[in-house]
Order: C-alpha cells, then sequence, then structure tokens
C-alpha cells in the first residue's frame, strides 16, 4: 500500500471513544455547575487554557518550520497541522467561559473596581467590551492562519507546486511575529489578569515557551505512538527521533529558562506587589507541586533527553513526551488555581473531568482531521530526505 494511501483507520474506535468521554464528562461538569458555578468555570478555564495551548502551539511550530525548513517538521508536520486545525473547535468552546467572566476575573465585576484603585487604574485596558474584541481578534487571526497554511499544504500535496512552498513561508514571517504578540496578550487576557493587581514583563513569552513544549511533546507523542502500530516504521527511523528529541530537549530548557528568569526578576526586584504571586504558591501546600514541577518538568527530562539511547527509540522518547504534557497541565494548574484557593492548596473533582471533556471533544477534532490527510507530505522539499533515511 502506498503511504499516501494510509489512514488512521484503526483509530477510529478511539476517535468515537473520545467523543463518547468529552461529551460525558462535559455533561457531568455542567450538573455540578448547579451546585458550583464558580468552581465550574475554574475548571473550565483550566481545561481549556490547557489544551487551546497544545493547538496554538502546533500553530506555531508549523510557522517555524515553514521558515527554517528540515526533515525534523517533516515527520509530524501533519500532527502539527491536525493539531492547529482544533482552532475553530477552540474559538467555539470559548463561548461557555463568556458567561463565567465574572465568576473568573475580578476586573469584570463592576463592584469590586469601584472599591479598588489599581482596578481603576487598569480599565482603559481591563473591560468587558475591549476584552471581548480582543479575543475575536486574536481567533481571527489564528484560525484564519491555520486554515490558510493546511489549505495551501494540502493544495502542495496534490501539486506539487514550489511556489505555494514560497508562499507559506511567506506568510510565516509576519504570522509568527502576530502569532508571538497576539498569544502574549492573550495570555495577559486569560490569566494573568486573574490577579489583576500583578503583573510581569516575561509572562507572555513563558506561556509561548510552554505551549511549544506541550506541542512538540504532543506530535512526539502521536508519533510514536503510530511507530508502535506500524505505521511509521519503514520511514521513520532512529535517526529522526534523535533529532526530535533534540528540539525537545531545546524546548525543555526554554521553558526553564523563562520559568526562572521570571522567577530572578522578581526576586531581585523584592518589589511587595510583585512577590506576592510567588508567596501564593509557595505556601499552603502549593509548594509541593512548585517542588514536583522543578524534578519532574525539568530535571527528569532533562536528564534524560541527554541520552541519545532515549531519543532514538520511539517507545521511549514518546514515554518521556508523556510526562511532560502531564507536567505542562500540572504547570497550568499552579499558574491558575492559587489565584482562587490562596494559601490553601485543593483539587476539585471537575479540575479533572473538564479537562478530560474537553480534551475528548479536542481529540475527536484532531483525530478526524489526522484520518483524512496522508501521514508524510511527500511533495515536500525535505520529504526526499526522510524517505531516503528511512531506507538506509
Amino acid at each position: 500500500m502506498q503511504l499516501e494511501q494510509r489512514r488512521l483507520e484503526g483509530w477510529e474506535r478511539f476517535q468515537r471513544g473520545s467523543l463518547i468521554v468529552g461529551v460525558v464528562a462535559l455533561a457531568l461538569c455542567l450538573l455540578g455547575a448547579f451546585f458550583s458555578r464558580q468552581q465550574f468555570f475554574q475548571a473550565y478555564l483550566l481545561a481549556y487554557i490547557f489544551w487551546l495551548g497544545i493547538a496554538l502551539g502546533c500553530l506555531g511550530i508549523v510557522m517555524l518550520h515553514n521558515l527554517s525548513g528540515g526533515g525534523w517538521g517533516v515527520v509530524i508536520r501533519r500532527v502539527l497541522e491536525s493539531g492547529m486545525n482544533t482552532l475553530p473547535l477552540m474559538a467555539l468552546l470559548f463561548v461557555p467561559l463568556l458567561f463565567g467572566l465574572g465568576q473568573l476575573y475580578e476586573w469584570a465585576r463592576p463592584d469590586a473596581v469601584a472599591h479598588d484603585e489599581i482596578l481603576q487604574h487598569k480599565t482603559a485596558y481591563l473591560n468587558l467590551p475591549f476584552f471581548l474584541i480582543r479575543a475575536a481578534l486574536y481567533f481571527a487571526l489564528w484560525v484564519g492562519a491555520a486554515l490558510t497554511m493546511s489549505r495551501w499544504s494540502e493544495l502542495h500535496d496534490a501539486n506539487g507546486d514550489p511556489g505555494i512552498i514560497t508562499r507559506l513561508r511567506v506568510l510565516s514571517g509576519p504570522g509568527l511575529a502576530i502569532y508571538v504578540l497576539t498569544l502574549t496578550f492573550a495570555s495577559i487576557d486569560w490569566v494573568m489578569s486573574l490577579e489583576a493587581h500583578w503583573y510581569s514583563t516575561i509572562y507572555g513569552v513563558h506561556f509561548l515557551g510552554g505551549h511549544a513544549l506541550a506541542a512538540l511533546a504532543f506530535a512526539i507523542l502521536v508519533g510514536g505512538s503510530l511507530s508502535q502500530s506500524g505505521r511509521f516504521s519503514e520511514i521513520v527511523t532512529p535517526a529522526h527521533w534523535l533529532d526530535l528529541g533534540n528540539l525537545l530537549l531545546a524546548f525543555v530548557m526554554l521553558w526553564a529558562y523563562f520559568a526562572f528568569s521570571q522567577w530572578l526578576i522578581i526576586w531581585s526586584g523584592n518589589l511587595p506587589e510583585e512577590a506576592v504571586w510567588y508567596t501564593r504558591r509557595n505556601s499552603g501546600g502549593w509548594e509541593w507541586v512548585a517542588r514536583l514541577l522543578i524534578v519532574f518538568h525539568f530535571f527528569l527530562p532533562f536528564l534524560l533527553l541527554l541520552l541519545r539511547s532515549t531519543k532514538r527509540r520511539a517507545e521511549f522518547l514518546a514515554v518521556v513526551a508523556g510526562a511532560i504534557i502531564v507536567m505542562r497541565f500540572i504547570d497550568i494548574f499552579w499558574y491558575m488555581m492559587p489565584a482562587f484557593r490562596p494559601g490553601d492548596f485543593s483539587v476539585h473533582w471537575m479540575d479533572i473531568v473538564a479537562p478530560v471533556g474537553v480534551g475528548g471533544l479536542w481529540l475527536t477534532i484532531f483525530l478526524r482531521q489526522l484520518r483524512r490527510v496522508p501521514l508524510l507530505p511527500l511533495q515536500e522539499p525535505y520529504a526526499r530526505e526522510v524517505l531516503e533515511r528511512g531506507r538506509a
């Protein structure tokens, strides 16, 4: 069977199961909302930010590959494109959050703003009409870029026109700059403003690095699963996994650099209005989550990814990538939940069920996108290199 004709028929059952699990989990969360509306929106926002981060990370890495080229991107390009094509779904799933802005954000409550001088000072930016306009602009740009690049990529598969590669590169240059700006402001709007008295100048790029890491880890995890099932085993070699493992190591180090830089800047400044953010996350049980992140989000993956033996075997690299995805969720949990539960570490059942629900829908659309395209873009300039390395 030709590689172009291979599809993920074996994952069709998993796709249906993801849809069922997602719908049931979200139904349970909606039931829970009748008992605790505030807890529902907190858990839903957590789930939303996590899965949106993977979709946005896929978009960013695709644009990066359009500019840089290389065989590493050809191997996981279809996974990344399928991930970024879930952005229309994420735009739709953003709508429920609009009904809970007052539950989530202090600046969205007029009574709170009326008695808070700092919130009044930030009203020019943190107000509901401008918040909604910005959100609409973010999604218009993200969805537009994702669908345009996906359409061009499919067109290139059909005719092999080298001019399409040039168009993708031309779009990705300014597109990547706009992507960084919009993601930065979105992280400020949706996460940092949960604690509107606090700010960090490196907050946006920290989220940028985290989203890229999550997306790459997800792509490696899916690629490793495909390799285990025999779909990639004839083409994707240990050398390809080594390239991806090296890139994953670089992203782990980049995330750690951003996280440490934010802490160092705030520690060296020693200003109470800035330090309070870390104070909340280093007391009441939250400090154990921080230590967990230091060990399992950086040190352990860093040490494992230094080993060539880990990076050259798809099954080992997939395990490391899966662990990183779990730690990405814990990192976002640590970033967001102390804003709602300062000094009191706790995990509500909806904190687990909501991510399962949103993830079930996300994986359904992702697999639907992945099953409709060839697993490798054979018309890509570097595809011949991938095929030759696979035959070697």
